[in-house]
């Protein structure tokens, strides 16, 4: 009798490790991630995926993309249940080296100074995770910009290194081409490859197209693409010539949508007409980027060049401190422009996600892959009466603007505009 109560004793003591295990496993299960974005309309233009699907993240990668993710198997569940889920957005064309140098040259000062923005300040709220600096920093100040500002920033930075030595500190090294050393600039781009994306050619006034021809030398020496700010020389030189015969494809024309000027010419003639060999251009692999920019986005060269079937490869905002409070204001009123142009959010989101990073050779961006960083944007799109401006202050009205209401940097919540992620206020509490 004695040994079959103790048989009784162990066999319960037994049963209750049994589901004390079973339990600790099911706590285990439930708490498998911990962000759940759940209930949103997800487009991730490289998995082809536009419609209902959730999102879940462990640590700082994507765990999960499926429907329907059980919210029990989750630490945190956000409720974006009407919201466009999308890629985090990389905006390729910025100026993010903030300082105080006095440059005491006239032009940029974009160089270590006051005319480049604190990346921070203006990402996250417009759900940009990455930004790709466009030529601030040249070879021999490289290292101050990583050390100032790409190690200092939870955005993401990267580069495009200035073929001029000094970078966009004042117009006249832009003209120095005696500093323009191709070498020179492929050696830090090799130091720093993860870092630095390609090779900036801008502003230069000569008749000529030395900086260009220089900087594709540097990029052919680190199979990078070179970004060109094609303009300022009078008379203008031939965007033809340029695309046929200097740059390669794969290799950038940014501020796409300027209008034509003494120095520089446009894509679009005097007609209105998009030029025959710009579609030639842009079907041999050159890639024609927005740069919207204080000065550089014209209503009427946008919206005759999208209506012909003209559109760009990629969108980005040439962020810096005249462009911020203008027409331009930030990369998520740039994308609601084209929304007002007729293209629809899923054209707007790849050209604002998977194709620049295709553009800066960074595959591992842009996308919502299990396995991939977790830089996330959530998007309302709104409803209602909206004017859009141009560099030359016109307004063209709209009726749907994007609005950021949520970002994930690296799996942490870095922008949450209602408070969507956090916890209900209890005045008991």
């Amino acid at each position: 009798m004695r040994c079959r109560r103790k048989i009784a004793t162990i066999i319960k003591a037994i049963s209750l490790l049994s589901a004390l295990f079973v339990l600790c496993i099911s706590v285990s299960i439930a708490q498998e991630f911990d962000i759940l974005l759940k209930g949103g309309h997800v487009i991730d233009p490289k998995n082809q995926i536009d419609g209902p699907m959730d999102i879940a993240i462990t640590g700082d990668k994507i765990t999960r993309v499926a429907p329907d993710i059980p919210a029990a198997q989750a630490k945190k569940v956000v409720n974006v249940k009407g919201l466009y889920v999308t890629p985090g957005i990389i905006d390729m064309h910025t100026h993010v080296f903030h300082g105080t140098r006095e440059a005491q040259f006239t032009g940029f000062q974009i160089t270590n100074g006051f005319g480049s923005v604190i990346p921070d300040d203006f990402t996250f709220r417009s759900g940009v995770t990455t930004v790709v600096d466009a030529g601030s920093s040249g070879w021999r100040d490289f290292h101050l910009f990583k050390k100032q500002t790409v190690d200092n920033s939870r955005t993401r930075v990267l580069a495009f290194i200035s073929i001029a030595g000094h970078g966009m500190l004042g117009t006249v090294h832009a003209q120095d081409v005696t500093d323009m050393n191709p070498v020179a600039t492929a050696f830090v781009m090799n130091e720093y490859p993860d870092i630095i994306v390609g090779i900036k050619a801008h502003h230069y006034q000569g008749h000529d197209f030395i900086p260009v021809d220089r900087a594709v030398e540097a990029g052919k020496l680190t199979n990078k693409p070179v970004m060109v700010d094609f303009g300022g020389t009078k008379p203008a030189l031939s965007i033809k010539s340029l695309f046929m015969e200097h740059l390669r494809p794969g290799d950038i024309f940014t501020h796409t949508y300027a209008y034509s000027l003494p120095g520089r010419e446009s894509v679009v003639d005097e007609n209105d007409q998009v030029k025959p060999f710009v579609f030639e251009a842009q079907k041999s692999g050159r890639i024609f980027d927005v740069g919207h920019g204080a000065g550089a986005f014209r209503w009427h060269v946008a919206i005759n060049s999208v209506q012909q079937g003209f559109l760009p490869n990629t969108i980005s905002t040439d962020l810096y401190a005249a462009s911020r409070n203008a027409g331009m204001k930030d990369m998520a009123n740039v994308m609601s422009k084209f929304l007002a142009m007729g293209l629809t959010v899923q054209e707007v989101i790849q050209r604002s996600t998977w194709n620049p990073a295709n553009v800066i050779q960074h595959p591992e961006l842009g996308h919502l892959s299990e396995g991939a960083g977790a830089d996330i944007a959530v998007f309302n799109v709104r409803k209602g009466n909206f004017g859009f401006v141009d560099a030359r202050g016109a307004v063209l009205n709209g009726t749907e603007k994007f609005e950021a209401e949520l970002t994930v940097r690296a799996g942490n919540v870095v922008w949450d505009l209602n408070g969507i992620s956090g916890e209900q206020w209890n005045k008991a509490d």
